[in-house]
């Protein structure tokens, strides 16, 4: 057909979707990057970002997605052939470790098995190894994306400390940021790196840096070599309403609005919105007789949910017969997990009738596939959300 009726569902764990008022705040005209209006909407967007990660200090945003924002953590904090220690729990965090490695770095990884987050007593054991403190920093993954799993950070950070080590605790939260509830200060984070493309409604193309007094003052003895990524040129611009470059205006609109959006809403609000969508999710899963890819009840992602495939079923198949049949995306299984599972984004501007419509097209297409699952899954996640409005 050349048309089809109504429209896509985009239910991948981001990019996520794009609320109409954010729409309509993008397409203002372009403004001059380096003249007074910009410079006031600057200035309020760099206010109001701050409360959104809980945080009094300075957030850094660059033109980029989430990897620059990892490439910018590292660089600005550390020097060629630091060691860092990083935590293997799906697949950014293994991307984190690759990029570290090209960049200079000597990771050394706790591995894992994709269905858990961070452990914080494997932190603090090998943290407590360490005497000579050559481990400069600890980075790990807040809301693994490809799993659905979300770690305990608060408790990495107790691990850390118990362990009386001074090492830098770095957070991606690129797609828990305003969708889970994550505290910058309050959890001793010293930089948290995000992207504007999950919870934060917004297309690609933002991405921060959150940083503490101590990763600042890290920065200034770090070498590693840096120019496009550079904090001092930021922060020494950035209180006037500049930047170092041109800016992504259109898409500082955009920012601005969700942030109104979210603040209107209240980030209690959207974290309690989100955990009951991803109970209701879960429950169908479970009814259908299908695991769900995060084994921990206390990790469970309010973000997605990952439906693991019987064997002898893969996963990509599923996705193009609810692709094909209901115009739907899920997210593909990634790296180790690929064919295996499927991904059930649940984030951003979402409500109850997008979720039935959403679980609606996967009950339909794995009977459509061929996997062998019960029916009642719809019914079960209707009956959680009449229960809990």
């Amino acid at each position: 057909m050349a048309h089809r009726a109504g429209p896509h569902f985009l239910q991948i764990p981001g990019p996520s979707n794009v609320p109409g008022r954010i729409l309509r705040a993008i397409e203002r005209p372009t403004i001059d990057h380096r003249g007074p209006e910009f410079q006031a909407l600057a200035k309020e967007v760099l206010e109001k970002i701050k409360p959104i990660f809980k945080t009094k200090n300075p957030v850094i945003i660059f033109p980029a997605s989430g990897t620059g924002a990892w490439e910018a953590a590292l660089v600005n904090t550390l020097s060629p052939g630091d060691k860092v220690l990083m935590v293997e729990t799906g697949q950014f965090s293994t991307l984190w470790v690759e990029l570290a490695t090209r960049i200079g770095l000597k990771p050394e990884v706790i591995e894992g098995d994709w269905r858990r987050g961070v452990d914080p007593a494997e932190v603090e054991a090998r943290l407590s190894k360490d005497k000579g403190h050559e481990i400069k920093a600890v980075c790990c993954v807040h809301n693994e994306t490809s799993t659905g799993v979300t770690s305990r950070i608060p408790e990495v950070r107790k691990a850390i400390d118990a362990a009386g080590h001074p090492a830098l605790f770095m957070v991606d939260t690129i797609s828990g940021l305003a969708s889970a509830d994550l505290r910058h200060d309050e959890w001793g984070i010293d930089v948290t790196i995000s992207g504007s493309q999950k919870g934060l409604m917004l297309p690609p193309g933002i991405s921060f840096n959150a940083v503490s007094d101590k990763a600042l003052e890290a920065s200034k003895s770090s070498k590693m070599t840096k120019s496009y990524w550079e904090w001092s040129s930021q922060i020494g611009q950035n209180p006037t309403g500049n930047f170092p470059y041109t800016p992504n205006t259109n898409l500082l609109y955009g920012l601005n609005e969700a942030c109104d959006m979210l603040m209107d809403e209240g980030l209690e609000n959207v974290f309690a919105r989100h955990e009951r969508h991803a109970e209701a999710t879960r429950r169908a899963v479970r009814q259908w007789g299908l695991e769900i890819q995060c084994e921990d009840t206390r990790e469970y992602s309010p973000v997605l949910t990952g439906v693991v495939m019987p064997e002898g079923h893969d996963a990509d198949a599923v996705r193009k017969v609810i692709l094909d049949k209901f115009d739907m995306s899920l997210g593909a299984g990634l790296g180790k997990v690929k064919g295996r599972m499927f991904r059930i984004g649940h984030l951003g501007d979402f409500n109850d009738l997008m979720l039935c419509g959403t679980l609606s097209g996967c009950e339909m297409g794995l009977r459509m596939a061929g996997v062998p699952i019960q029916t009642g899954g719809v019914q079960a996640a209707l009956d959680y959300l009449s229960g809990n409005a």
